[in-house]
C-alpha cells in the first residue's frame, strides 16, 4: 500500500494512502531503525526548507547556508505549510514534542521577529502551533508569539488577560 514519509492517523490528501492505527505507531516507537530513518527523513525535509538540526537530542534548529534561496521557495509556495503541519503532527505522534516545539518557534521566530517568510505567517500561527501536543510548551509558544506580534491588539491566538500574566 502507498507508503507515506511522515505518516498520522488521519487522511491527508493523497486518499490512497491509509492512515496509521495506534499499533503502528507504538511499533514504529520501539523500533530504534525506524526511528533513526524517521529522524533522517526529517532532517532531508529540514535541509529542503534551508533548516539544519542542530542538535539531535533536543531538536535545537538553525538556518542553513542556503537558507535564502530555500526561504524564497517556502515563501512563494504554499503547499509546503500543508507538509510542514503534516511533518509536526507526525513528530507528535513519533514522541519527538521537543523537536516539534524547536519548529515551531523556528517559524515563529523567522516570520514575526525577522520579518522571513510572510506568507508563511498565517500558517505559523493559525496551524503550526496547534500541533504542539504538550500544552506548557504550547502556552509558552503562543506567549512568545504575542510578545512579536503586530499590532499585539490584533493578537487573537490567546486571551490576552492569560497572556499578559504569563510568566
Amino acid at each position: 500500500f502507498p507508503f507515506r514519509l511522515f505518516p498520522l492517523r488521519e487522511y491527508g490528501m493523497n486518499r490512497s494512502a491509509y492512515p496509521l492505527t495506534s499499533q503502528e505507531i507504538e511499533a514504529f516507537r520501539r523500533s530504534e531503525q525506524v526511528m533513526e530513518r524517521f529522524v533522517r527523513a526529517y532532517e532531508l525535509m529540514l535541509r529542503f526548507y534551508g533548516i539544519i538540526l542542530v542538535n539531535k537530542k533536543t531538536g535545537e534548529l538553525k538556518r542553513a547556508e542556503n537558507w535564502a534561496e530555500r526561504f524564497d521557495n517556502l515563501d512563494s509556495f504554499s503547499h509546503n505549510n500543508l507538509r510542514i503541519t503534516r511533518i509536526l503532527k507526525c513528530l507528535g505522534e513519533m514522541g519527538y514534542e521537543d523537536y516539534q516545539a524547536h519548529l515551531v518557534k523556528f517559524f515563529l521566530t523567522e516570520t514575526l521577529v525577522e520579518k522571513k517568510l510572510p506568507n508563511v505567517t498565517r500558517s505559523a500561527l493559525d496551524y503550526f502551533l496547534f500541533t504542539i501536543r504538550s500544552k506548557e510548551k504550547r502556552r509558552e509558544l503562543v506567549h512568545y508569539a504575542w510578545q512579536h506580534f503586530k499590532p499585539r491588539d490584533s493578537f487573537v491566538w490567546g486571551p490576552r488577560d492569560k497572556l499578559l500574566k504569563y510568566k
